[in-house]
């Protein structure tokens, strides 16, 4: 008899079973979490394999492989496979959508298509599939699958069937309609107002922007992204939308729909391509109407691996050197948007084992670790900076990391922690790697205190990557050489320039790689801060044991191709080689 209280487990299916032993042999899952799983899945009825992806255990490519391996079945990778027009066409976007599956390629000679699917086992979804195309291209028609990710399908299947037109479509129809008015006007949401909003977020975060503007002028309604630090305006509508969206917006991110003469904050978590992404939403009443700008933190695109930031050879050899010491402080300096709590997550993600302790405090949270212990800081709860890290040193970390350094309890504490054996992380406001060292100074941290204690500090920048289908090829110039700080006896080097083509919406850029200055503090660098050396003094040093600009790493990256000379500019200071 079932006692109160406790879930039974369901009967393993043998397929399910199998699965299950394929994570452990590939030491993907522990037993503890088989068993924790199967008895979520009691309770929500989910395949195994998507109860594992829903509680983390498991990602989805490593699930993939493990099918692969398990089914005996192929796998694809879909971000590095083009889906055929002609397979396409035969396929309409809602079959697809229903059955959770991509046509790749259909080979006319045999009479097959072939798919992409996440799940072999769904064979009603198949048969749905070969039912519609019996009657396109006969009774012999066959069917071929290859294993994918379930949010890639998703996405590629937005992506090949035009997801963003349907934007124009309910624009098209409120502004017909005027529901959008009605809906200002009554507090309600229409229909078209909802999935507008929907649209608009979905659209953001598959185009990649870090932001989403809302912005009322005296007559429409600018709707902007931030895409690669820089903002590029995607629509305008009619003013009289504006009211309806802005209260969907305030409701979905729990802001008080009543309030409109103060600023407000909030946060509201969509899923978009089958994975959930948050929305850190702020408002702030402007002469026209309330401003809204939504920041978009999406957990896949927020934790990169460390090898994937796209640094140079010589930043991350500087950069295993730095994690490589057990205790002191590691400081990532920059301004805001350059990318700084990126290369921490990617540092503490690579770092991230059962067999250390890492905890957090932030402001807020914004991507969510496995392992990993969060907190954000509360002004409600008096928990600031300083005292998050008094309270974490009484939880046995091995690494803490401080969401940034902004007065003298907080610098003290991180440099206590690291007194005590710790491992810390933090960011600070400073222009430079050795610019960081004043700064502490100036914020009251002692010289004494530094040395000894300080591991060294990345300054941060980040710089848009050419668009790999339009950039163009051209000799440097005279002027564009003595930038470089190329040498006038050698032939002119060929650098890229952006053009600008559909791929990169006519920008000539498509993404951004960080460029870092890191500063190593041994031995004699110790030296020189006891003693309160110059600025001019520590840069000399650090220069000669391999210090390389931000300018310097910079001009590595416009030689190799990946950005232009005219974007370095934009970002680095090289007023001193012209």
């Amino acid at each position: 008899m079932r006692k109160a209280g406790r879930a039974m487990m369901p009967p393993l299916s043998a397929s399910a079973a199998a699965l299950g032993d394929a994570l452990l042999a590939m030491g993907l899952l522990s037993p503890d979490l088989l068993r924790i799983a199967r008895l979520e899945q009691a309770k929500s009825g989910l395949p195994l394999e998507k109860q594992l992806t829903a509680l983390g255990f498991v990602t989805e490519t490593a699930l993939c492989d493990a099918l692969s391996a398990n089914l005996g079945k192929a796998s694809v990778d879909l971000a590095h496979v083009m889906a055929d027009a002609a397979a396409l066409a035969l396929l309409p976007k809602e079959v697809a959508q229903a059955a959770q599956a991509l046509p790749l390629y259909y080979d006319e000679e045999k009479n097959r298509m072939t798919l992409a699917v996440a799940d072999s086992h769904d064979l009603p979804g198949q048969d749905r599939i070969r039912e519609f195309l019996r009657g396109r291209l006969g009774a012999t028609v066959s069917l071929e699958t290859l294993l994918a990710e379930a949010s890639e399908i998703t996405a590629a299947i937005d992506r090949y069937y035009g997801y963003a037109l349907s934007i124009d479509g309910i624009v098209a129809e409120i502004e017909n309609t005027g529901t959008g008015m009605a809906a200002a006007n009554t507090q309600e949401f229409s229909q078209p107002v909802v999935r507008l909003i929907d649209a608009i977020l979905t659209d953001a975060v598959k185009e990649g922007a870090s932001d989403i503007h809302f912005e009322p002028e005296e007559n429409f309604l600018r709707i902007r992204y931030r895409q690669d630090g820089i903002l590029r305006q995607i629509r305008a509508l009619h003013k009289s939308c504006w009211n309806a969206m802005c209260v969907r917006l305030k409701v979905i991110s729990g802001m008080n729909i009543a309030e409109t003469r103060a600023p407000q904050d909030g946060r509201v978590t969509f899923s978009v391509s089958g994975r959930p992404v948050d929305f850190r939403v702020s408002s702030q009443p402007t002469l026209h109407g309330e401003n809204m700008v939504l920041r978009v933190l999406d957990r896949q695109k927020g934790i990169v691996p460390l090898a994937e930031l796209g640094l140079s050879e010589t930043a991350q050899t500087l950069l295993t050197r730095l994690l490589a010491r057990p205790e002191g402080v590691i400081l990532i300096t920059g301004p805001t948007g350059s990318g700084k709590t990126t290369s921490l997550y990617a540092i503490l993600n690579r770092i991230n084992s059962e067999r250390i302790h890492i905890m957090t405090l932030e402001d807020p949270v914004e991507y969510p670790l496995p392992i990993v212990r969060q907190t954000s800081i509360s002004d409600a709860l008096r928990m600031d900076f300083a005292n998050g890290v008094r309270a974490m040193l009484r939880q046995d970390p091995d690494v803490i990391l401080v969401g940034e350094i902004r007065d003298e309890d907080t610098a003290i504490m991180a440099f206590r922690a690291a007194m005590t054996g710790h491992q810390v992380f933090a960011t600070l406001h400073s222009n430079s790697a050795v610019g960081a060292l004043p700064r502490l100074m100036d914020i009251g941290v002692t010289p004494e205190i530094l040395a000894g204690n300080l591991i060294g500090v990345i300054a941060q920048r980040l710089l848009r990557r050419l668009c790999p289908h339009c950039k163009r090829a051209v000799v440097a110039t005279r002027a564009e050489c003595r930038l470089l700080d190329w040498p006038e006896e050698e032939a002119a080097p060929r650098i890229y320039q952006p053009t600008g083509c559909e791929h990169c919406h006519f920008t000539g850029y498509r993404g951004r790689l960080p460029i870092m200055e890191i500063l190593r503090v041994d031995g004699d660098m110790d030296e020189l801060i006891a003693r309160r050396a110059t600025t001019s003094e520590l840069l000399r040093h650090a220069r000669q044991r391999g210090l390389r600009t931000l300018a310097e790493e910079g001009v590595v990256q416009v030689l190799s191709g990946a950005t232009a000379l005219v974007e370095l500019a934009r970002v680095a200071d090289l007023s001193d080689r012209m």
